[in-house]
């Protein structure tokens, strides 16, 4: 095991390997020492056939997220080794891989974030005097790329999305920009990326099939081709940390800033858009006074809308206009409010189900969210300004997906679906079978024990148990003679025979494993209910992404 360890840690030499043993994640040698002092946890030893005991320390799975977020805070990218494979199943050692590298830029726990506020990465290539810049937040799926020609432009692009990590090639470091200020005061987690990421060929490749388009002028990207090594760069990078297909990011947009007032950084810390001056909190910034909104998608567009102002006077008025006909519409203002008040973050808990990590209750918040969408699509449809009306039209009600969960997800699910009871009764016929005989086991045996004393006419048949025989039909000596053909004899007594059938074996396996199977059962269920809400990401994606046109 500690060879395997080893070798999975060379592989991920630099991140801090979560190393998964029965019910703990385990850190050991280096990794143990740092992370005991970050996190504060007790340093012990395992012998491991070395001279001495190797450090070590761990942590509960189930609590792993905490530890995980708060390494990821500090800088540190750390490698989950999950076991791939039920340990009482394993031949000898239980097999294990890395599932997941969990970064500054791509951690995907949504519980632990500010909702109202983004979380990029973006991605650097530096080139010929041009930087090509790829921008990405994968628990939205928002993939945005750009080219910038000076590194004013380009330190303002930093400063405005304000990313929780930034990779590079190593070009970057020789071309002036200050990669110490952004680490030290803007918070920004920096890596030089090898080359190999960078590689035309390859990244043009990887955003072709992303995306499926036969050629990259098919995603407008012709005349980027910084922003399209970026992008593939960019890619590659979420590819080899997530390991998954990244099926929430479905397109690619170019930033177009023609229609909207460019701000510098030092315009834009002067004027407190989101952070104070002097204490960089965001509490008496502009965007603490407006935003009022009721959604956490809605407080990330507001933020846009402060950090891109519209500069072209057709669509300021169409806003304008907006927001004059919900100003005096009091009453429909209110009750589109009450109705966004019970939605949601789409938007990442669809990354959640794209990577295959949403639990029970992410399903239910997505259900109550979708069950909004089509009181909020009626009423809107009712205005009269061109913004509203499009609001209205491009929200998809999805009934198909809110009926989806409606029918399979419990009400009130607990958040593992290993727990159980996750599956609603009348979803699927086996798992409310098996649902029935975990609950019905002693009923149906009863059942079973008349049944058969009526056709063999042994009255005094009883259907036993033990430990080592499992259940079975008593019969004493007296009524040997009844004892009908289907009779498997399992045991001889002193005083009788205990026999078994194939309807009592087969309601034995149903009973003894009744449990095991049913909360299997319910994890292929859910699994199943999580692949078709994926299978329809961009449209849940479009309806999320619903917004007020900048064009």
């Amino acid at each position: 095991m500690m060879q395997h360890y080893l070798r999975m840690k060379e592989e991920y030499s630099d991140c801090i390997l979560f190393y998964r043993l029965g019910d703990f994640y385990e850190l050991f040698f280096d990794d143990a020492e740092e992370c005991s002092r970050v996190l504060e946890l007790t340093l012990t030893g395992k012998a491991c056939g070395l001279p001495e005991r190797a450090p070590m320390c761990g942590v509960p799975f189930h609590a792993a997220e905490i530890y995980i977020n708060k390494l990821v805070e500090t800088g540190y990218k750390v490698a989950i080794c999950e076991q791939l494979e039920d340990p009482k199943d394993a031949k000898g050692i239980v097999k294990r891989g890395v599932i997941r590298v969990v970064t500054p830029g791509t951690n995907t726990n949504i519980s632990e974030m500010d909702s109202s506020v983004n979380s990029y990465l973006m991605c650097v290539f530096y080139s010929s005097d041009v930087f090509g810049i790829a921008v990405s937040d994968v628990t939205t799926g928002e993939f945005t790329v750009s080219e910038v020609d000076n590194l004013t432009r380009l330190r303002d692009e930093i400063i405005r999305f304000a990313p929780k990590e930034l990779i590079c090639n190593e070009a970057l470091f020789m071309s002036g920009l200050d990669t110490d200020w952004l680490r030290s005061a803007q918070h920004i987690c920096i890596n030089a990326l090898s080359p190999g990421y960078f590689d035309d060929e390859t990244g043009g490749k990887l955003i072709r099939d992303h995306f499926k388009v036969a050629h990259i002028d098919g995603l407008g990207l012709h005349d980027l081709s910084q922003a399209v090594t970026a992008a593939g760069a960019m890619l590659a990078y979420l590819y080899e940390t997530q390991k998954n297909d990244l099926s929430n990011i479905t397109h690619i947009g170019i930033l177009n800033t023609a229609g909207c007032m460019l701000i510098d950084s030092s315009t834009r810390r002067n004027l407190e858009l989101t952070h104070t001056l002097r204490e960089k909190e965001k509490r008496g910034s502009l965007i603490w006074i407006l935003d009022k909104t009721r959604t956490a998608m809605g407080a990330r567009m507001l933020r846009r809308f402060l950090e891109q102002p519209l500069i072209e006077k057709k669509a300021i008025e169409a806003r304008l206009d907006a927001v004059d006909e919900l100003s005096g519409r009091l009453m429909d203002r209110d009750e589109i409010r009450e109705y966004l008040g019970t939605v949601y973050d789409i938007e990442r808990l669809m990354g959640r189900v794209a990577f295959g990590t949403a639990n029970p209750r992410d399903l239910i918040a997505l259900k109550s969210s979708l069950s909004m969408l089509k009181p909020i699509k009626d009423l809107t449809a009712g205005f009269n300004a061109s913004l509203m009306k499009k609001l209205s039209d491009d929200i998809d009600s999805l009934n198909d997906m809110h009926e989806l969960i409606e029918s399979a997800i419990c009400d009130e699910p607990p958040v593992s679906v290993h727990d159980g009871g996750v599956i609603k009764e009348g979803y699927s016929a086996d798992a409310d079978e098996l649902r029935r005989i975990k609950m019905n086991a002693n009923e149906w045996l009863m059942e079973l024990e008349s049944r058969t004393r009526d056709r063999t006419g042994i009255k005094n048949l009883r259907i036993r148990y033990n430990k080592v025989f499992g259940y079975y039909f008593e019969v004493t000596n007296s009524y040997l003679s009844l004892v009908p053909d289907d009779f498997i004899r399992k045991q001889t007594l002193t005083g009788g025979e205990r026999y078994t059938t194939a309807e009592l074996q087969e309601m034995e396996d149903k009973m003894l494993n009744s449990e095991e199977r049913l909360t299997a059962l319910e994890r292929a269920l859910f699994d199943e209910v999580r692949d078709r809400l994926a299978a329809n990401i961009s449209r849940l994606q479009e309806t999320a992404k619903t917004w007020f046109s900048q064009k």
